[in-house]
């Protein structure tokens, strides 16, 4: 065609990998005109995907096909049987993106050739472009590699890099294992209200609401959080006495800072 694009293979369409190549497919036309994604999973029925970008494969291709970018979206304990047939589909420039938990650089280099990688964390919000992910590249990564995976990324939310992988051990603790710790708090907010009398649909609506306009509050304002929590609460008042029951003693704080420990602990065991 003498036309260039960025060929990129996804490797595994499980929930985040699905996540992240619906939004991809969504936005491609606007923001990836030059990008054309092969999707290769073995459960997948080959043929075209969402949009003329997008190719469904239950194998890695083998004809010429060369990656400038190869994502691995599998299970950890699958990297070993599933990267090293990557390393040859690699062109020249070619690097490789992983979301595989757990799995280090090293490793990651180890198994597809010593190519470039970038280790990325991204969060389940991802499935409705609101995710945050952070990324973490070894030192053979370009400029340019850089800029496309985290084009990529912000596509499907915020992209946060850091410079190192403990500092991605850290940030799962916070945003990539953060989903979990929201829905449990939800669901726990939920169930209160609906002891208080309220119905499940009613309680779920007004606390789902109450979450969602309380942070779209917090993110237009840029106040600090606890002067945002301050405004709302009146002396002697019902919100003052409902923050005394939940953090009177410091336990809500204490619970947190026990909840990230725990996360990064976990983290750093799976290197």
């Amino acid at each position: 065609m003498g036309e260039y694009f960025l060929r990129i293979a996804l490797v595994g369409h499980g929930k985040m990998g699905a996540a992240l190549m619906s939004q991809w497919a969504a936005v491609a036309d606007r923001q990836f005109p030059d990008h054309r994604f092969d999707v290769v999973d073995p459960a997948a029925e080959p043929g075209g995907g969402p949009l003329p970008h997008v190719t469904f494969l239950n194998a890695p291709p083998t004809d010429a096909t060369l990656y400038d970018l190869v994502i691995v979206a599998v299970k950890p304990q699958l990297l070993d049987q599933v990267l090293p047939a990557y390393a040859g589909l690699l062109a020249e420039q070619g690097f490789v993106a992983s979301i595989a938990a757990g799995a280090s650089i090293a490793r990651l280099k180890a198994l597809s050739g010593d190519a470039p990688v970038v280790r990325i964390m991204p969060n389940l919000p991802a499935a409705v472009g609101a995710g945050v992910s952070g990324l973490c590249a070894d030192l053979s990564v370009t400029p340019a590699q850089r800029e496309q995976v985290e084009a990529l990324m912000a596509a499907v939310g915020t992209a946060i890099w850091v410079d190192d992988e403990d500092q991605l051990d850290r940030l799962t603790a916070v945003a990539g294992s953060g989903p979990g710790y929201v829905f449990e708090i939800a669901r726990s907010y939920v169930e209160a209200a609906r002891a208080l009398g309220f119905d499940a649909d009613t309680a779920r609506a007004l606390v789902l609401g109450t979450l969602s306009g309380t942070i779209a509050m917090a993110q237009q304002s840029g106040d600090d959080l606890g002067e945002l929590r301050a405004s709302v609460t009146s002396k002697n008042g019902t919100t003052a006495a409902g923050l005394d029951a939940l953090n009177g003693d410091g336990a809500l704080d204490a619970l947190m800072r026990s909840t990230l420990d725990a996360a990064y602990a976990r983290a750093v065991e799976l290197r």
